[in-house]
């Protein structure tokens, strides 16, 4: 086999920026799909090229030709349908948050380990340059030793009936965008001397539970601190992820989509140096390491324990700022 053979589930905005782009660039086949609305799933595979329609996520999953399972269902669909694509022994791509919380986490993570299936979290920003970039420069002591890591995650608000803003699929702000600042945190992590520990949190919440707003502030075991902002109220996107250490600093300025915003700033001194790092998509690095990782048995740097790992500091998160976990 040279090329995966796709299942995909649902019909998402997201899938064809995170799954159909990158595989038609890189030749994987998108062999089936299924949603909740057949005409959906019809209209998304005409317009996408899916070889086949299906009756439901399950036969989707049970397909025979199905190598590996795209998911991006609502949050709370996310480790239901993970957990069964485990069982049927298909491997997962799944978008993030890998579940409601760690106990769903821990549930899909024991179950790929005894049927020893790969499941992987979609934080596809870490599979880019830019990101790379970042830890290269503290890797090689050229910004010193790291004292603070900053990310940035705003955007307008989606529409009100959005799934985003529903407590029962599991939305608010934390989950969307706050997964990317703490795994970012955990990243940056190893320069200072392993995870972070919450030390603060803030949310403002748009419906009962459903929060709009989340700010975290964190503590390294090295001293060092780390900050997480979000929001689904601003008026413009702001997604920058940013490094200070004791001799400079860094900033990628779009970590989220580099590919309309390639540009790494390094700050030594009085003086800044701007990098351009490629406008492939982050996508695409990403499907290219699972499909190397499924293919070829090359290592990925995620798999699902790091996903329980995430889905816990989500958790002491929403318990900081006063709220519950999904």
């Amino acid at each position: 086999m040279t090329a995966l053979r796709i299942g995909v589930l649902g019909a998402s905005r997201i899938a064809e920026e995170a799954i159909v782009e990158p595989a038609r660039i890189l030749g994987h086949r998108l062999v089936a799909c299924a949603a909740r609305d057949r005409n959906r799933a019809s209209a998304f595979a005409e317009k996408y090229g899916v070889e086949r329609v299906l009756d439901s996520y399950q036969d989707v999953i049970d397909d025979p030709e199905v190598d590996v399972v795209y998911n991006p269902l609502a949050n709370s669909l996310h480790a239901p349908w993970n957990l069964a694509a485990v069982k049927a022994g298909k491997a997962v791509l799944t978008e993030k948050p890998f579940a409601r919380d760690r106990v769903e986490a821990a549930a899909v993570a024991d179950a790929a380990a005894a049927a020893g299936v790969t499941v992987m979290e979609g934080f596809h920003y870490l599979f880019h340059p830019a990101t790379r970039r970042l830890q290269q420069l503290l890797e090689d002591g050229t910004l010193g030793d790291l004292r603070h890591v900053e990310v940035v995650m705003r955007m307008p608000a989606p529409e009100p009936d959005d799934l985003r803003w529903s407590l029962d699929l599991a939305g608010g702000v934390m989950m969307d965008l706050g997964c990317y600042g703490l795994h970012a945190q955990r990243l940056f992590g190893q320069y200072a001397g392993g995870d972070p520990t919450i030390t603060a949190a803030t949310a403002v919440e748009r419906y009962p539970g459903v929060d709009e707003s989340f700010d975290v502030q964190l503590e390294f075991p090295s001293g060092a601190t780390g900050a997480s902002y979000n929001s689904m109220i601003d008026p413009d996107d702001l997604m920058t992820l940013k490094v200070i250490g004791s001799k400079g600093e860094a900033i990628v300025h779009n970590h989220i989509k580099p590919n309309t915003d390639d540009r790494v700033s390094v700050t030594i001194g009085s003086e800044t140096t701007v990098s351009h790092l490629g406008t492939r998509s982050s996508y695409t690095y990403q499907l290219e390491a699972f499909a190397d990782h499924i293919l070829n048995g090359s290592p990925l740097p995620l798999d699902a324990a790091d996903a329980v790992t995430n889905m816990a500091l989500i958790d002491d998160a929403y318990r900081a700022a006063g709220m519950s976990p999904r």
